[in-house]
């Protein structure tokens, strides 16, 4: 098998557990005891090791999770459920481990370690109490360890409840003596056995209402129709699983006979036997306390008086038999007797029970008490017949059902020493599924007639179809059939009338009785949708208009559309046709439409369809799209937009209308309106707008330079930020910072600018994908060997990983070359006197007594400034190239940004650069020679170490 089908499975499945089933009800799913709304005690991995270590409950588990995506509809085939699908779905959804958590607990029972005292599908051969008695009696309490031998480790609550049981246990046994069935004489109060669950207590569902019936909707051709959603609407063909009736009474009861109550009021009445605690409270003449014990005898030891039988006797006749025998021995004393401790009985549970055995229980306990104890019936075991024997006598059958349906307990005789419980198989069942208020299995006793087995169902629902009851039937040995309840026109009346016609058929064991629920929706509704203020569902009549839906605007949200619409589902197919209207036509009376069933009426907003709207742009507060209201103008949507900001030219405006000329082409028409008169109140210059018109609001001319200001630095008079003028120049700038100081070196300015430095960035991204992309191609020597080749490959890549590293270190250079000098005046109003703009940071350094080298020569340093010396004389002091220089492309950087080279590869550069005289500030620049690689590759190379030293050299003119 594919994993992706498999994964498409687990998808399936937790879909399935997701959300609730087609069909099914949350009362239903309750009764699946689903615990929705908790969380399971133990992780997904630990429930996984659970099923890994027993085959048999893994198995289980596929089958339970396979039946509940059955039952709701969404068959899965047993053999796509492979053991790593399970877990992932467990590891995955919670709803999924809170499925398998709660399989878990109903195959363990009692709890975990029930399910290393037998195997699975195995019956415990003795009284798992009595074992854990025995247990409890070994050198090794169980205090001393909480953690089974499954792993499993109590609450903090559970421990604290068992470590108190435990201590009351010891108590007890240390004040008892001389009570039959033990060693001593002592009848051992039975243990406490432990009981860890994986599941906390499940959370009660929300209350649903049993008339509306679970339904999963078909595929839907309209789906925004809310008639057409009814009727696509269909019951699910297989139904929920049903529990058996009563089954439920046993779910709580663990089989721990000491968890049962056991103060219960012991009345006069109450026949004593041997293990029965007395308290003895004389008064009067004498005050004495005494508790005692009847012994095996029967007799209870009394003061200078000896032993009394009191076994057989009630509670009120030994308190006077005592009275009699203390009176003689003191004189005017009152006696009170008293029930201090419940002796237990042993009974036998028998029969088709969960846990059948011996059981320890309480003298008060009824033949339910001992049933409880035991876990209650197997699904094998009646509920309607539970004999109580005493000896070879029946003392009586119990029937379950008059408890769990009529709350009346017809075990009424107290158990005695020696009684036993025989649950017999169980009787005929019928299933009723549908809508009735128990859906369930029942077993049936002297019930015949199918009235009477829907009177245990609680009878049928209001929106149960009584016309379409089937039943399923078994013939014995033979085959299945259908058959049908055939109710004649009578039974339509009253429940007697009913209950008459139903109790003409009779059920068999094995029948299946569903009764189907009557059509999901109303055939005398009309629907109401859209821009209305209460959409939903009408009642409809014949001869109904739509004016009594729609009576009045009033009925509708702002600024209706003028165009409606019916959808009518015509019969006999209901299929849908639409039929348009004049809303104001309805309202004013001029155009009633008669209304049919199923109808749906659809009103429009305004600018929902099509909606006209109108645009304005340019200078005003919240520019953007506007709905086109009736009788809009230009003025109107000027406010609508916040009205004109400071920037804004108020005296006239821009129209772009767009008209369909002969339906067949758009025409686009540009109109200036004198936008002040028409805001003014000037119906002739107010232009009335139409769909999708265009209104501009010119912005002031030069507008922009408003507030623009540069950062002036470094030796002029006033440093500092500046306002500037359109079109202001950089002269101008620099005789209102009170021109240059004397220590200024006006040829080495730098006048930085934000546009140059984005462009800058920008060509310095692309150089460096550049540089990485040329590094892939690059050709290697032919004739090399291939250590050859390997050595070279790796000194280009060292070489490429260098030379950007330390472009992408270098801060983009916004640098603009100025050429200027000390004499304003000379270059005035030249070439030279450049425009500024806005945030422009003009730098005017010291005047420099350096030349920097640096490069690939063997000393890069600033070396002083000597007045007409060449490059040759400076790069002679540096100690001139090393090894990896590229002798012939070594450039100059001018202080002010230019660069000087020579004709050599490239032919980038004119001149021979080492016979240059240098100027003050200027950097010789001697670059990495380039390893292999093609011309292509070398130019690219070189372009990176020039960007990267004409930042340093930016940065060392405004530095230093």
């Amino acid at each position: 098998m594919k994993f992706g089908h498999r994964v498409s499975i687990g998808v399936i499945l937790l879909a399935c557990f997701c959300a609730p089933a087609p069909g099914q009800s949350q009362d239903e799913d309750a009764s699946n005891s689903r615990p929705a709304e908790s969380s399971p005690a133990a992780s997904a991995d630990e429930i996984i090791a659970m099923l890994r270590q027993d085959p048999g409950l893994l198995q289980q588990v596929k089958t339970s999770v396979i039946q509940d995506a059955q039952e709701q509809g969404r068959p899965v085939d047993s053999a796509d459920l492979t053991d790593n699908v399970l877990f992932q779905m467990i590891r995955d959804d919670r709803n999924i481990r809170l499925l398998v958590s709660h399989e878990i607990d109903k195959q363990a029972g009692a709890g975990p370690e029930d399910q290393d005292a037998a195997a699975p599908g195995e019956r415990q051969p003795e009284n798992r109490k009595n074992r854990d008695s025995v247990e409890r009696n070994s050198d090794t309490p169980d205090s001393e360890n909480p953690e089974d031998q499954n792993g499993y480790v109590p609450t903090k609550d559970q421990a604290g409840r068992s470590e108190n049981r435990e201590a009351g246990d010891k108590q007890n046994r240390a004040g008892t003596a001389n009570r039959p069935g033990t060693e001593n004489g002592d009848t051992e109060k039975p243990k406490v056995q432990k009981n860890y669950s994986l599941q906390p207590p499940v959370k009660r569902p929300p209350v649903v209402d049993p008339n509306q019936p679970a339904t999963k909707g078909m595929r839907n051709p309209y789906p925004g129709l809310p008639s057409a959603a009814d009727l696509y609407r269909q019951f699910p063909s297989q139904q929920a699983k049903l529990e058996r009736f009563g089954a439920r009474l046993f779910l709580n009861g663990n089989g721990h006979t000491d968890l049962l109550p056991m103060d219960l009021p012991a009345g006069p009445d109450y026949v004593l036997g041997p293990g029965d605690g007395l308290f003895i409270n004389l008064w009067g003449s004498v005050s004495q306390r005494m508790n005692v014990t009847v012994d095996r005898g029967g007799q209870v030891a009394l003061p200078e008086a000896g032993g009394v039988m009191v076994a057989g006797q009630t509670l009120a006749s030994a308190q006077q038999m005592i009275q009699r025998v203390l009176s003689a021995q003191f004189k005017n004393a009152r006696i009170d007797v008293s029930l201090t401790r419940l002796r237990t009985v042993r009974v036998y549970v028998v029969g088709d029970v969960a846990q059948p055995g011996a059981y320890d229980i309480s003298s008060l306990s009824t033949p339910l008490n001992a049933l409880l104890a035991a876990g209650g019936p197997t699904p094998q075991g009646s509920l309607r017949t539970v004999r109580h024997y005493r000896g070879s006598e029946l003392v009586r059958e119990v029937d379950l059902y008059d408890l769990i349906v009529n709350g009346v307990r017809s075990d009424v005789e107290r158990m005695q020493p020696g009684d036993s419980i025989l649950v017999p198989p169980v009787g005929a069942q019928v299933t009723v599924a549908g809508m009735v208020k128990r859906p369930a299995i029942y077993e049936l006793r002297n019930e015949r007639e199918l009235s009477e087995v829907l009177e245990l169902a609680g009878g049928v629902l209001v929106s149960a179809a009584l016309r379409q009851i089937k039943v399923e039937r078994i013939e014995a040995h033979q085959k299945r059939i259908t058959l049908s309840v055939d109710l004649p026109d009578s039974a339509d009346g009253d429940k007697e009338s009913l209950r008459q016609a139903l109790g003409t058929f009779r059920v068999q064991d094995g029948d299946r009785v569903t009764i189907s629920p009557i059509l999901p929706y109303s055939d005398t509704t009309v629907y109401l949708q859209g821009h209305v203020f209460r959409p939903g569902k009408y009642s409809y009549h014949a001869k109904m208009e739509i004016a009594e839906v729609l009576r009045s605007y009033q009925d509708l949200l702002p600024e209706p559309a003028e165009h409606a619409e019916i959808i009518r589902l015509t019969p006999p197919d209901f299929r849908p046709k639409m039929i348009e209207f004049k809303l104001s036509d309805v309202l004013g009376g001029e155009d009633p439409i008669e209304l049919e069933p199923f109808d749906t009426i659809r009103i429009f907003g305004r600018y929902e369809i099509d909606a006209p709207k109108v645009v304005i742009f340019g200078e005003v507060l919240r520019p953007g799209d506007y709905p086109l209201s009736e009788g809009m103008k230009a003025s109107d949507l000027v406010r609508m937009a916040g009205g004109f900001k400071r920037s804004a030219v108020t005296h006239n405006a821009d129209i772009t209308s767009y008209v369909v000329e002969n339906g067949e082409q758009v025409q686009t028409r540009h109109t200036t309106i004198e936008i002040s008169k028409a805001l003014a109140g000037d119906g002739l210059a107010d232009l009335a707008l139409k769909p999708n018109d265009t209104l501009t609001i010119h912005q002031l001319a030069g507008w922009k330079d408003v507030g623009a200001s540069l950062a002036i630095k470094g030796e002029v008079m006033y440093p500092g930020t500046y306002g500037i003028d359109e079109g202001e120049k950089l002269s101008t700038l620099l005789k209102r910072a009170g021109g240059y100081r004397t220590t200024a070196y006006p040829e080495g300015a730098v006048l930085e600018r934000v546009q140059v430095r984005e462009i800058a960035e920008k060509s310095k991204q692309q150089l460096i994908q550049q540089v990485e992309t040329s590094g892939k191609n690059v050709r290697l020597p032919a004739s090399a060997s291939a250590q050859e080749q390997a050595a070279l490959l790796t000194t280009i890549n060292q070489q490429q990983e260098s030379v950007v590293s330390a472009l992408r270190k270098q801060p983009a250079n916004g640098r603009l070359v100025i050429n200027i000098s000390g004499d304003i005046e000379k270059w005035r109003n030249t070439s030279n006197d450049i425009e500024l703009r806005a945030n422009d940071v003009l730098t005017i350094p010291k005047l420099p007594h350096f030349v920097l080298v640096t490069g690939q020569v063997y000393n890069a340093a600033a070396l002083t400034y000597i007045p007409g010396a060449s490059a040759r004389a400076y790069l002679r002091q540096a100690g001139g190239p090393t090894d990896m220089a590229n002798k012939k492309d070594i450039y100059i950087i001018r202080a002010n940004g230019s660069v000087v080279g020579h004709g050599g590869r490239s032919s980038l550069w004119s001149g021979n650069t080492l016979s240059v005289a240098l100027r003050r500030g200027d950097t010789i620049v001697v670059p990495q020679k380039i390893i292999g690689g093609t011309h292509a590759w070398k130019d690219v190379l070189d372009s990176v170490q020039l960007v990267s030293s004409l930042a340093i050299a930016a940065r060392v003119a405004t530095t230093f």
